[in-house]
């Protein structure tokens, strides 16, 4: 006994400490599954606890990780497969925050939709555990892994209302498109590891410098690294919906339930993003002038595909996934910048856009009721009248979306900007620029709707104590990373390792 013991002690004291925050997500929520199988219905608000308790305990195992990044540097582990560094500390913080405000959104929405069970909040945590490997892998294999359990849990989020037509079609239209997705990234990182003859991204982008200076002495292309980058950028594309590879957005958006599809718009875009640069930054770098154009162009097509799209939709989901497809199209202008303003920039943006994101739909998901979805534009007229609060906030998200001072929204976009003025990108950031133009339409048509439309027969919104605490967190994150940034561009610096 006293050897297990021992052995146990130089387990968790050694690589299994790097991997606990995952840990302790996996295990509550093989818990949640466990204990409701004997919940009766008035005790099913227990699920949401456990899992809010479950991203505290993450939370705190990442706060003891970031104390030893700050002392001893990076941390790699298992072989090299996973790395605890700033980026990831960076990006598992964005995550679980993230986690928890659409858990707190949760509870009522889904007591009303009558799906309150186990299952929901387990794969909200599985998925998080997924994306927090995507950001940590240094490993093809531990990337794909990762990228497929966030996949597959919001496949089955997507569809979680059994009863629901839509919902149903969404998750089945996500699953094919995903699973075809799925399948051109494996492609391109069976190129990448035939290349590198290695799973290691770091042993790759060796095997690639070296792979590229012979070439250069012999004059030739290296066709074969562009093969690799467009399947691993379009499998990539998809998963953060860039167009033209954002077909499933809309209908997702539409169909899946309200705070499944604020979690899918924030975390798997984030998580996809947070993937995509550390390959980019990892194995793609070196070959940067190569694909910087192909970049621009996916970006350009995706702020207008966008912002065009948005302006006809009358379903606020809809026009919520179109908004989307257009900041990715500004996110990825911040890699065509390729310097390190632009990366301040986009994990500034990313990080604003996951609390303007999570806070406009948390209005949309208080209008819900029984008998009344409350998505549709139709559904906010006369809004200031019925509930105050819930207006002014609406106005405050859709400003801060928009790009409008004093607003975080506007202070990611200046930070893309100033990236693309840097680089000399000119025309790339009065376009941008421009892009702002239609985007103010098709949010302030939702503002019309919430102030100067008279109301309907629509009831008062009632708001739970849970859903309060959400939007109060995501409209002071709004609010104080406009009108004070310094200490959220500090984030942003530390992410990127400054």
């Amino acid at each position: 006994m006293t050897a297990l013991w021992h052995w146990f002690q130089e387990f968790f004291r050694g690589d299994f400490r790097l991997i606990l925050p995952e840990a302790e997500l996996l295990l509550f929520g093989l818990g949640i599954l466990i204990i409701d199988l004997w919940e009766d219905a008035q005790s099913r608000f227990l699920n949401a606890v456990l899992a809010m308790m479950g991203v505290g305990f993450s939370s705190y195992t990442l706060w003891v990780l970031y104390a030893e990044a700050s002392r001893f540097g990076e941390q790699e582990a298992f072989q090299r497969a996973i790395v605890v560094d700033q980026f990831f500390l960076f990006f598992g913080m964005l995550f679980l925050a993230a986690t928890a405000l659409v858990i707190l959104l949760s509870a009522r929405y889904m007591r009303i939709e009558d799906e309150d069970h186990g299952e929901y909040y387990a794969l909200i945590l599985f998925a998080t555990v997924g994306m927090m490997f995507m950001a940590s892998g240094l490993d093809l294999v531990v990337q794909f892994l990762g990228l497929e359990t966030m996949a597959i849990s919001f496949y089955i989020l997507t569809g979680f209302l059994r009863r629901e037509r839509r919902s149903n079609e969404a998750a089945l239209k996500y699953l094919l498109l995903g699973a075809f997705s799925s399948g051109i990234l494996a492609y391109g990182f069976s190129l990448l590891y035939g290349m590198g003859r290695s799973t290691n991204i770091r042993a790759i982008a060796q095997a690639l410098l070296a792979r590229q200076d012979t070439l250069n002495l012999a004059g030739t292309a290296d066709w074969l690294l562009m093969a690799a980058f467009v399947t691993v950028a379009a499998g990539l594309f998809f998963k953060v919906a860039a167009a033209p590879f954002h077909q499933w957005a809309p209908d997702v958006y539409e169909g899946a339930p309200t705070t499944v599809t604020a979690y899918v718009s924030v975390a798997s875009m984030t998580a996809s993003f947070a993937l995509l640069l550390r390959l980019f930054l990892e194995v793609f770098a070196p070959s940067h002038s190569m694909w910087t154009m192909l970049v621009a162009a996916v970006a350009v097509v995706s702020m207008t595909v966008g912002n065009f799209a948005a302006l006809t939709q009358r379903n606020v989901k809809r026009l919520l996934a179109y908004s989307s497809i257009a900041h990715v199209g500004y996110l990825l202008l911040g890699l065509v910048a390729f310097n390190a303003a632009g990366l301040i920039g986009i994990m500034y943006y990313l990080f604003a856009y996951a609390f303007m994101t999570i806070g406009a739909f948390a209005v949309i998901i208080v209008l819900r009721r029984q008998g009344l979805i409350g998505d549709e534009i139709q559904d906010l007229d006369g809004l200031y009248q019925r509930s105050p609060a819930a207006a002014a906030l609406m106005l405050i998200f859709m400003l801060s979306l928009a790009g409008i001072p004093p607003t975080a929204g506007f202070m990611g976009k200046y930070f893309i900007f100033q990236a693309l003025i840097m680089s000399r990108h000119y025309a790339l950031a009065v376009l941008g620029a421009l892009y702002i133009v239609p985007g103010l339409y098709y949010y302030f048509r939702i503002v019309v709707h919430t102030w100067i439309r008279e109301p309907g027969a629509q009831a008062r919104p009632a708001v739970s104590t849970a859903q309060a605490v959400a939007l109060t967190v995501a409209v002071f994150i709004t609010l104080a990373a406009g009108i004070y940034p310094q200490p959220f561009t500090q984030l942003a610096l530390y992410a990127i390792g400054r």
